[in-house]
């Protein structure tokens, strides 16, 4: 079964300095039909103005996952990590027992564009950690390239959650199958461009959400770069 979410029906903030779409229940943004899909807890698409960002803040006992499309996140935590993320960089921190961080866009004349996702852990109370990997454009495209999983398989970032993500690119004829194992869930959203989903149709800023199927088919892409994610239910 799939059943399509369409952009226009998420949760949407403007604070001015960030702009953010919110797929599931967030912040001030409650939806009861919407609060997750599996393990799977927040998707939030932000725009953060030039010269803005997220102040010090704290998180625990969830992984969280900054995925950047365009311009660059500037990350700082209390474990002491101070970094840049650019566009095909993909950030783990497993916030555990307790971190401190903000996020700032430093560039003076353009907007930062990135993914924030949460996916509740199966381990908590550990000792908080961060990962960052690049993965280039060339690795996507036309494939589902694994970015992060519980084992940190093909080189992605090590998650402690019961979950794989994959990113692709595709245009024209190229397109991906990956296998559903049975009871598993999936959520496929796309961040640009537009895509058939098992024969449905996706643009921008549309979700599909999957459950009962044995696979997870990819095709017709437009300019397309999509999110996958599967899921323990």
């Amino acid at each position: 079964m799939i059943t399509l979410r369409k952009s226009s029906d998420r949760g949407y903030a403007d604070h001015g300095w960030l702009k953010s779409f919110h797929s599931f229940s967030f912040a001030g943004y409650y939806d009861p039909k919407h609060m997750g899909w599996g393990n799977l807890r927040v998707i939030n698409e932000d725009r953060i103005a030039a010269g803005k960002g997220f102040g010090t803040h704290g998180h625990r006992d969830m992984e969280i996952i900054s995925y950047v499309v365009s311009g660059n996140l500037a990350h700082k935590d209390s474990m002491g990590n101070v970094k840049g993320i650019p566009p095909g960089d993909v950030q783990r921190m497993s916030a555990g027992t307790g971190v401190q961080h903000s996020e700032f866009n430093h560039a003076p004349n353009e907007t930062t564009h990135f993914f924030q996702i949460w996916i509740e852990p199966n381990v908590t109370g550990i000792a908080p950690s961060y990962e960052q990997r690049t993965f280039s454009a060339a690795e996507k495209r036309g494939v589902l390239r694994l970015l992060a999983s519980s084992d940190a398989a093909q080189g992605s970032v090590k998650l402690n959650a019961d979950a794989r993500m994959y990113s692709g690119l595709f245009n024209d004829a190229e397109a991906a199958t990956v296998a559903l194992p049975p009871g598993r869930k999936a959520y496929v959203h796309l961040m640009r461009g537009a895509l058939r989903v098992n024969g449905q149709a996706l643009e921008a800023g549309d979700a599909a959400l999957i459950e009962g199927e044995h696979a997870i088919a990819l095709a017709q892409g437009v300019d397309a770069e999509v999110l996958v994610f599967d899921l323990a239910p």
